[in-house]
């Protein structure tokens, strides 16, 4: 779909970005919970974060009571939302899902833990976005099990304790920074999720794909698996959008090839890059010869949002070593270059201060650099 200038469309690129994209929409939502592991005995990857909650929960079990509060910490798509189901399904209790951004008053919460029962597990999904009289509530509702309930207006105003079952908090962010110590201070376990390999990512593929009945090939698997930014929730997806290439070409397997074939149609290119990374790349090499760019003359340049561009491409573009953050802005790295087969001029790759190398110059950037230099 184009638009009356000869562009793509709104609607095709946020098409082509959700493709890659970490977040799920409402749709995808549902349809993941079909593929969604039961227990930890299931749930592929994270072997350190598994093997802990392990004993947390056998712990708890063990005494009969609630297990402590737990906080899932880690990028979208690996996983914090199947391991809050599985808390619940190890713990043989009732599951309440929320997110910070719907508990906007103190009212909204002090009515979700009201309706709690003995052993219940309360997930808030984005818990960093809770309202600030939400989170003072939270502290003592997750550490003494109670809450005051204020009643009536002005000087007549009364508070009215009222006692809690012992529940358990499990909490997902994405952003742990923006926790506040207290709230912080009272998860008893703390998970940090991690990116998943290759290897990884191929179980998972081949597991989903098992559940959804399509007969994945064992190169085809790897190949999903080596373009999905280390992120389960994106192998997922492109399996679906290289299932659905097959069923329409009218193959009764996916092999290789069809999978190499689905995914450079909807530009998933080796390394996982999308259109917008590439075109990020291309601005950044060709017209700017490397850089440094500031972040909202990059984003003019490939038509998007700065928001857009720091949000949905630049954290892989960073975390796969093509593009770092100066002082001045954004750079290419050779490795950038040579995914786009050019050849980088000797003058533009920085070598880091006082001859160090990229690992020092961005660390300068994120030390010394004020965060108006990179929007600028």
């Amino acid at each position: 779909m184009v638009s009356d200038f000869g562009m793509p469309s709104d609607d095709a690129m946020d098409a082509e970005q959700a493709v890659l994209a970490g977040h799920a929409s409402d749709e995808e939502l549902a349809a993941e919970s079909a593929l969604r592991p039961r227990s930890l005995d299931e749930f592929i990857g994270q072997p350190a974060v598994r093997q802990q909650m392990g004993i947390v929960l056998a712990a708890a079990r063990g005494r009969d009571e609630a297990a402590d509060h737990i906080l899932l910490v880690g990028p979208p798509g690996l996983g914090k939302t199947t391991l809050a189901m599985i808390v619940a399904s190890e713990m043989g209790a009732s599951l309440r899902l929320t997110s910070g951004p719907v508990i906007q008053h103190a009212g909204d919460l002090a009515a979700i833990l009201s309706s709690l029962q003995e052993g219940d597990i309360l997930f808030i999904d984005e818990i960093h976005r809770l309202a600030r009289t939400a989170e003072e509530m939270l502290y003592l509702a997750m550490e003494d099990f109670r809450v005051d309930v204020i009643v009536g207006k002005g000087p007549g105003a009364t508070s009215i304790p009222l006692a809690l079952p012992r529940f358990t908090v499990v909490g997902a962010t994405t952003r742990s920074g923006l926790l506040p110590a207290p709230l912080r201070d009272r998860f008893g376990f703390t998970a940090h999720l991690e990116y998943y390999t290759v290897d990884e990512l191929t179980r998972v593929v081949n597991r989903s794909a098992q559940l959804m009945d399509v007969l994945v090939r064992a190169e085809a698997a790897v190949e999903i698996a080596s373009r999905s930014r280390g992120t389960p929730r994106i192998a997922n997806r492109l399996l679906r959008r290289v299932a659905d290439y097959a069923q329409v070409s009218e193959h009764s397997s996916v092999a290789h090839q069809h999978a190499r074939a689905a995914l450079e149609l909807f530009e998933v290119d080796a390394l996982g890059l999308d259109r917008l990374d590439r075109a990020v790349l291309e601005s950044l090499c060709m017209r700017f010869g490397g850089g440094p760019v500031g972040l909202t003359t990059l984003a003019m340049t490939v038509g998007e949002e700065a928001e857009t561009v720091e949000t949905v491409a630049e954290p892989y573009l960073v975390r796969e070593g093509f593009i770092i953050r100066t002082p001045r802005g954004r750079v290419a790295t050779q490795k950038a270059w040579d995914h786009l087969g050019q050849t980088a001029p000797d003058q533009q790759l920085p070598n880091g201060p006082a001859g160090g190398n990229l690992s020092d110059v961005a660390e300068v950037a994120e030390d010394s650099a004020s965060p108006d230099l990179f929007t600028q």
